[in-house]
């Protein structure tokens, strides 16, 4: 395990909810995929509950920074920036066409999110404009993951309503259209033995979803 994964990891300051999930979400790996270093900077697009905010705030250490990018405020958001240790997070409420400073980051991350960025209660442009914020914050050479729940391949963003999920060709298409170059996909949380045809909340799959990793470059 690199140095860095570890310490994202096992810093003993992460919720016991936040460890319980380590065993399916596999954060050591993922950040390992992602390349993150102490001392970037990172934008996490839509951080839910704060999962792996935290773990990037612990990666990247107090020389880097982590911007928290939600379109709405949370009581879970505005008490993660208040725990100990995490002065390193900026939590930016409000539209999503602007994230970060332009150029200033190494990694844009978004987890679980875009199929909701392409829902029937989204803006029709909501996707591109996060996409396009993604290339402005990010730094020549720096990366975007968007990881996600996989729909049946060809469905393209049929079930995004009705199951939450997206096919990661879709996806990638659209990523492409921003600026981006492919750069490589991750299976580490694959799962041949989901069909991609239940509903992400269902109690058979919950948790247990086929996902998707897949990480863009920003040309240099």
């Amino acid at each position: 395990m690199s140095g860095v994964a570890g310490a994202a990891i096992f810093r003993p300051d992460r919720p016991a909810s936040d460890i319980a999930q380590d065993a399916l979400r596999k954060p050591a790996m993922m950040m390992k995929f992602t390349g993150v270093r102490r001392g970037q900077t990172v934008v996490e697009i839509l951080p839910g509950a704060g999962y792996f905010t935290r773990v990037f705030s612990n990666a990247v250490g107090p020389t880097g920074k982590v911007y928290a990018a939600a379109s709405r405020e949370s009581d879970e958001l505005k008490a993660l920036v208040r725990e100990p240790g995490r002065q390193n997070i900026v939590l930016h409420v409000g539209s999503l066409a602007e994230i970060a400073p332009a150029g200033s980051a190494n990694l844009v991350w978004t987890s679980r999110n875009y199929h909701d960025l392409k829902g029937s209660k989204a803006p029709a442009d909501a996707a591109a404009t996060v996409n396009k914020a993604a290339f402005a914050a990010l730094k020549p050479g720096g990366y975007y993951v968007v990881l996600d729940h996989s729909a049946v391949a060809g469905s393209g963003f049929r079930d995004v309503d009705t199951l939450h999920r997206a096919d990661a060709d879709a996806v990638k298409a659209e990523v492409l259209q921003a600026g981006f170059v492919f750069d490589s996909e991750s299976k580490l949380l694959a799962n041949p033995g989901d069909d991609r045809s239940k509903p992400v909340f269902d109690p058979a799959i919950q948790g247990k979803t086929d996902q998707f990793v897949l990480r863009f470059r920003k040309p240099k």
